[in-house]
């Protein structure tokens, strides 16, 4: 209880903290669960590029003889000059500064990048070298036919040309695509329902659920079901990994391997395979879509982005010659 006394020599009163014993430390145990549900706020992937941003920092700092947990603001704007010089690209610069500064807040020291030099330093490297993205092409519907129409027979074949026309039609991310279970897909008249459980724009698993229509020529539904009917998968993760004997294994794919069956679907084709990744098919059937005069708003029921500026870009581009002011100028 506080106590209320007064100061020897005046009539004010003064408060006196209470004495209370030293505060005990939670359990170890119940502790590392609360860490767990901490680390779960993000996505795995997430998590995964945070571990190598703060390792690449650790290696740095090591080599100097730096502590990197926890770090001073000057040794984070130090390295993040280094890195500016060697030519990393200003977007992952960033990211390395969120890294690092989620590896502070988990271990509960202050977050170095919250220091205004961090913050200056950074804005420098963006005007100096610039922060336009590296877009990769979308893979638009014409490309999407072509890919999946030279897909091998075997059952890796089949695999992949429904994981392509799946992540395709549904505008999914890699790890929607790769996170989708048996028990999430429902045929119906009209076509297929897919249940997105979590996603990048529903950390809180609320769930979203959009539709896939039926395609005339490369119809996502039914390579979906012969993929399923030849793997006799009937439950659990929808798409898996195959042993080179063809063994069809109880594990998911990982969100990186759809990257590689992008790519190399694509270098099938003449398509460059270092200018598309696992994106291109969210950004090939936005793109497509708005070619195709879709409303943006049916688009955003899709993809599901939270903001329409971001689809305004793939609507933009396009219509980049479409009725052009300069047509026939010269």
């Amino acid at each position: 209880m506080t106590i209320i006394g007064r100061k020897r020599g005046s009539n004010l009163p003064t408060l006196s903290e209470p004495r209370h014993p030293p505060l005990a430390a939670p359990p170890a145990d119940e502790l590392a669960l609360a860490l767990k549900f901490a680390r779960a706020e993000k996505s795995p992937s997430t998590r995964r590029a945070y571990r190598t941003d703060f390792s690449a920092f650790r290696r740095w700092c090591d080599v100097r003889k730096l502590n990197a947990l926890p770090a001073t603001p000057a040794t984070l704007a130090t390295y993040l000059a280094t890195e500016a010089m060697r030519g990393v690209k200003a977007s992952t610069i960033g990211r390395r500064v969120t890294g690092v500064c989620y590896a502070h807040l988990i271990a509960g020291h202050e977050p170095p990048g919250k220091s205004e030099i961090v913050k200056a330093t950074l804005r420098g490297i963006c005007r100096t070298i610039g922060t336009a993205p590296n877009r990769k092409e979308p893979l638009t519907a014409e490309r999407m036919r072509a890919m999946v129409k030279t897909a091998p027979s075997s059952l890796i074949g089949l695999r992949n040309r429904a994981l392509l026309l799946l992540g395709f039609a549904g505008a999914l991310r890699r790890s929607e695509l790769v996170g989708l279970n048996v028990s999430d897909l429902m045929e119906t008249k009209g076509g297929l329902r897919l249940s997105i459980r979590v996603s990048k724009t529903d950390q809180e698993r609320l769930g979203q659920v959009i539709a896939i229509a039926p395609g005339k020529v490369a119809c996502p539904i039914k390579a979906l079901r012969a993929w399923l009917a030849a793997a006799h998968v009937t439950e659990g993760p929808v798409f898996r990994s195959i042993s080179k004997v063809g063994r069809v294994s109880d594990n998911r794919l990982s969100d990186r391997s759809v990257a590689d069956i992008v790519k190399a679907s694509a270098n099938r084709v003449g398509i460059d395979p270092t200018k598309v990744s696992g994106h291109s098919l969210r950004a090939g059937f936005l793109t497509s879509a708005a070619r195709h005069g879709a409303s943006i708003f049916r688009m955003m029921d899709v993809s599901r982005h939270k903001s329409m500026d971001t689809l305004r870009g793939y609507v933009r581009d396009s219509e980049l010659f479409r009725d052009h002011p300069g047509a026939e100028m010269l």
